[in-house]
């Protein structure tokens, strides 16, 4: 019971990733664009085969099981410190937002082959590559972890 709420958030992060994506991909063709704020936020619907900002997208489909091992490993390594007790409560959290956003990803690389993204921010003739809610988790989480190893340090320097 004491590790249930990271359970969960994980198991959130999941559930709303593909809600989201099964939605998106029942409503809009490849390419496909929707202006929700004009000169700013579309939804889309873009495949990415490879990892962030399409890293490794050209590896002739390799990158689909070294990045789903690589999900597992470093999920592997957050939920061992979760339950060591290696991470405070804020990284714990951080680490459940990112396990969640890791397997949501997975799921797509089994599913579709590549990751479903479809969240599009731009200004002018700027564009934020497309991501989705996975990805979301992985950031906010991997941006918690930071801040804590940088409050931790400070706690156990004092």
């Amino acid at each position: 019971m004491k590790y249930l709420p990271y359970c969960l958030t994980a198991l959130t992060a999941i559930l709303l990733d593909q809600l989201s994506k099964y939605i998106i991909l029942q409503n809009f063709q490849d390419h496909e664009r929707l202006n929700v704020i004009p000169n700013f936020f579309d939804l889309t619907l873009v495949y990415n085969p490879g990892a962030a900002f399409s890293f490794l997208a050209d590896m002739g489909g390799a990158q689909k099981y070294i990045f789903t091992v690589l999900a597992f490993v470093i999920s592997g390594y957050l939920a061992r410190a979760i339950v060591k007790g290696e991470f405070g409560r804020l990284g714990n959290w951080a680490a459940a937002m990112i396990i969640g956003g890791a397997f949501g990803n997975v799921i797509d690389r089994f599913v579709h082959g590549k990751v479903v993204d479809f969240l599009l921010f731009y200004w002018q003739n700027w564009y934020y590559p497309a991501f989705n809610i996975a990805d979301s988790f992985i950031c906010v989480g991997a941006a918690l972890l930071i801040i804590e190893g940088f409050t931790q340090k400070k706690t156990q320097a004092a």
